[in-house]
């Protein structure tokens, strides 16, 4: 390819516009920097998506597609499977890698829970021997978890549990009816579960409007009540005039020379043209396997196994969540009288970890993420209504149903469906990992991945122990579970690696260069002049999702480059 080279130097290039990309934005323009931001994926505004489309105004009725696997609805669009980006396991491996091709990300996409890791999260080594303890602490972190909270809007209850820390809090909406019949089972048990912690705004906030409960979130939102970027930190940094975004913008590599990156080359999709930019900082916020990727790529006689990899660590200690779902029928829930039961697109209660794994077989723990109601129906909405049916119906069972009888059956079980999906922390191993296949490409040429992974005892033990959990609670509801319990054989019902889309830890921080990636300000520690805020600093993957923290750790990252760069040594 002809390569266009910019002649103007920007003070910094971000690639990519999720959280961490996002956020660095906002802060860096704010402070005056001249900021160009790298998108690969096409240009979204949420006011002109589908919040407010009925199912049936679609021929799909909301089925999923190849580009929005979460339904034709969602807001994300791009996937695990995405025309011309492949990328390859080794043998024996299963791994699922989500991305998203938009401007926001996977900000479009996710779900708005935002826990903040606690005290114990930083300091996992300490406590059971086990992956890396942190360079920082939670008590140098929580100022910025403040910030964000105040900058972007969370609803949520201060509890005083050691390590679930609350925070700026705005009023949680109601529980939902059945959310209310868990927490009574819960009670019953001795097991928490507290008011979710979603960024969902439930009052006015910096010019956005509060939830009015349509409970589509995943559709993205017209009225900014929830968290994007493209809603949220990306539009007040373009008013300050200091960015420029350019999207479609598949990047290739960081330019080098001399000890500094220089740049980065990319590849403009609609025009299938390289152009180079030229900036004195480069900030890579593309995904934690994304920008491992776009690091090992980027070789020169400094560095031929990839930029800023001395360590040999690029791309190791890969961590995802571990995941497993029980649904059941709750008679207590049928033939409820009609009721609006949206409230915000998530749950309005969850169940923060509560165990002390000295009396378990294995490390670390989980949270259960609660689900049901009488949600907006779409394609398969009650699709096993008959195997709800027979479940409790006395004499022969019936093998089909329609007309008057299926609709009294669809009044009788609608909303008598609820679930829990735990996630749970996994532990970093380096043998889990991503790299460069060498034998494939994608559609413009530039190397991809090929990923290792398998899960050990720990996550497997921890999965069975939510699946014993679950089944206990519905149980305590008077309620019987869709499905038998998974076998050992079949992991207990772990989702494969991958599938949460949680993955961190690709680029880790630490304070010895030579087992780590990155400083304690997601400053890499051979090229001062390179940062990487997203997920792929982290240490370790605790049960927590991971985005609040992406956010703060860049915004300390922005802060430190802004004073560096005021110091005159960026």
């Amino acid at each position: 390819m002809q390569i266009k080279e910019s002649t103007e130097e920007y003070d910094v290039c971000i690639v990519g516009s999720g959280a961490g990309g996002g956020m660095a934005a906002h802060e860096l323009t704010k402070a005056g920097a001249n900021v160009i931001m790298l998108e690969a994926g096409g240009w979204f505004d949420s006011e002109d998506f589908a919040m407010f489309t009925w199912p049936y105004e679609s021929p799909r009725r909301g089925a999923s597609t190849r580009l929005q696997p979460f339904g034709e609805f969602d807001a994300c669009f791009g996937g695990w499977d995405i025309e011309g980006e492949p990328y390859s396991t080794t043998e024996g491996t299963t791994f699922d890698w989500f991305r998203g091709r938009m401007l926001g990300g996977r900000t479009n996409h996710w779900g708005r829970i935002s826990l903040r890791f606690g005290p114990d999260d930083f300091r996992v080594k300490s406590k059971d021997g086990l992956g890396g303890d942190w360079p920082i602490s939670y008590e140098e972190i929580a100022p910025y978890y403040d910030r964000i909270d105040r900058l972007i809007g969370v609803f949520g209850t201060n509890e005083g549990i050691h390590n679930e820390p609350g925070g700026v809090f705005m009023d949680p909406p109601e529980p939902r009816c059945y959310e209310h019949l868990i927490k009574d089972a819960c009670d019953d048990m001795g097991i928490p579960a507290i008011p979710s912690r979603l960024s969902i705004i439930t009052e006015p906030h910096n010019g956005r409007a509060a939830c009015h409960y349509c409970g589509q979130c995943n559709r993205s939102c017209s009225t900014h009540s929830n968290f994007s970027t493209p809603s949220v930190l990306l539009p007040p940094a373009l008013e300050t005039g200091n960015l420029e975004i350019i999207d479609n913008a598949m990047v290739r590599e960081v330019t080098y020379s001399d000890g500094k990156a220089t740049g980065v080359s990319y590849i403009d999709k609609t025009e299938n043209k390289e152009y180079k930019v030229r900036a004195k900082i480069v900030v890579l916020a593309a995904s934690a396997c994304e920008s491992a990727r776009l690091l090992l790529n980027s070789k020169s006689s400094d560095f031929p196994n990839g930029l800023a990899n001395s360590s040999g660590v690029v791309g190791k200690y890969l961590m995802d969540s571990t995941g497993t779902s029980v649904a059941g029928l709750v008679p207590d829930l049928m033939d409820m009288p009609a009721h609006n039961e949206d409230g915000t697109g998530g749950m309005h209660l969850y169940i923060p970890w509560w165990k002390d794994n000295s009396t378990l077989d294995f490390p670390r723990g989980y949270h259960v993420e609660l689900w049901g109601g009488r949600g907006m129906p779409s394609y398969g909405f009650m699709g096993g209504i008959q195997n709800y049916n027979d479940m409790f119906r006395e004499g022969p069972k019936r093998s089909g149903g329609y007309g008057k009888e299926l609709k009294e059956d669809y009044r009788k079980y609608y909303g008598s469906i609820i679930g829990m999906s735990g996630r749970g922390e996994s532990i970093a191993y380096e043998d889990n990992y991503c790299e460069i296949d060498p034998n494939m490409v994608d559609e413009w040429g530039i190397p991809t991945l090929r990923f290792n992974y398998n899960w050990s005892d720990h996550e497997y033990n921890q999965v069975k122990h939510m699946q014993e959990t679950f089944r206990s609670i519905i149980d305590q509801m008077g309620g019987k579970a869709l499905w038998d319990m998974p076998s050992k054989e079949d992991g207990y019902g772990i989702t494969n690696p991958g599938e949460i889309i949680h993955e961190v830890g690709t680029t880790r921080m630490g304070d010895d260069p030579d087992t780590s990636v990155l400083n304690k300000y997601c400053q890499a520690h051979d090229v001062d002049n390179l940062f990487v805020v997203d997920g792929g600093s982290f240490v370790s993957q605790p049960h927590k999702n991971p985005t609040w923290t992406i956010l703060a750790l860049s915004m300390r990252a922005s802060e430190y480059m802004t004073n560096q760069m005021n110091k005159g040594n960026l």
